[in-house]
């Protein structure tokens, strides 16, 4: 078989190791994406809450994490090596669609990432407690298709991101010198995997800025992506500087590039923040978002700089713990 269960397993050891370390991170991003404020606003609302609240809604994105990336290395490995050894695909045509393919086999596991929305909003900590009790009062209470809320917005982050993350990391592989001292090489390793992780986050950024704007409503209308990006531009001032005001604070690599895919993770957001109601389109939820936040494109943009930094530290932590645990199963 092409598919070797030893990458899958590879894959769900890293994730399990970086998300239990980086969830906290993980939620104050969140808030910013969702109410479009400074990150300090959004500590202090994670502070007032207290501890108990901080790692609730953790679960979905460890099930759905370890589960991804398990199927992001095994799916991709076990497509590129095809490609490449029976059918002679250009090693790099193959890296891009395996990538594709195995970021697009990842999307069934979008309801994970739909609760995680709800979860993590304070506006529902009164409507269920945890993970079982969301995945039920959305369920029943709205149907199937409400967990595939702000689906677009995956499907064009997903695919694109994995095929730039693994030529760009088997390249370093390939390029990068290997290290005798077993703490100097994972050391390299956390690095190589941290500065790729974080530009390729850079670049897809706007992507989870709608997908989080589209999923933190439950039920109403299915709105469009690009209503929903013009909307967060509005909200936030309908000036670009206001979008990239987060953004220069740390976004230093794939700066340009993230003005164009961030406002795909606020659209998300947005549209899986509501539970039940009419299925809105992914247009008019972006020109709502940006409609919201004043016209301003900074307004939209607030969370990237510290979405880089969680990506730098999250995907140095992911890579290194692939190659350790790589190594002890290989």
């Amino acid at each position: 078989s092409a598919f070797d269960i030893r990458e899958f397993a590879c894959g769900w050891g890293a994730a399990f190791v970086n998300i239990t370390a980086t969830y906290p991170i993980h939620k104050i991003i969140f808030r910013q994406m969702l109410h479009g404020v400074k990150a300090s606003s959004a500590f202090e609302e994670l502070r007032h809450e207290g501890i108990s609240f901080l790692y609730r809604g953790m679960f979905p994105p460890l099930a759905q994490k370890t589960l991804s990336l398990s199927l992001m290395f095994g799916v991709y490995e076990g497509t590129r090596k095809p490609l490449v050894e029976n059918l002679n695909v250009n090693p790099y045509v193959a890296k891009v669609w395996a990538g594709i393919i195995a970021g697009t086999v990842e999307t069934a596991l979008m309801p994970f990432e739909r609760i995680q929305t709800l979860l993590a909003d304070s506006a529902y900590h009164t409507n269920f407690k945890n993970t079982p009790q969301a995945f039920k009062y959305v369920w029943l209470g709205y149907g199937f298709r409400e967990l595939y809320r702000g689906l677009l917005p995956i499907l064009f982050r997903n695919g694109p991101s994995n095929s730039v993350f693994f030529v760009l990391r088997e390249e370093a592989h390939a390029r990068l010198p290997h290290r005798d001292n077993s703490l100097y090489q994972s050391i390299q390793e956390f690095f190589a995997g941290a500065l790729i992780g974080a530009f390729t986050s850079s670049v897809f950024y706007p992507l989870n800025v709608v997908k989080v704007y589209m999923q933190s409503t439950i039920g109403g209308p299915y709105v469009n992506f690009v209503p929903v990006l013009i909307h967060i531009y509005k909200e936030r001032g309908c000036k670009w500087r206001n979008v990239y005001k987060e953004f220069f604070a740390g976004a230093l690599i794939g700066a340009f590039t993230s003005s164009v895919f961030y406002p795909l993770n606020v659209v998300k957001v947005y549209m899986q923040s509501t539970i039940g109601g009419p299925y809105v389109n992914f247009v008019p939820v972006l020109i709502h978002i940006y409609k919201e936040r004043g016209c301003k494109w900074r307004n939209v943009y607030k969370g990237v700089s510290i979405n880089c930094t969680r990506a730098f530290f999250s995907w140095g932590i992911m890579n290194m713990a692939y190659e350790q645990i790589k190594k002890m199963i290989y």
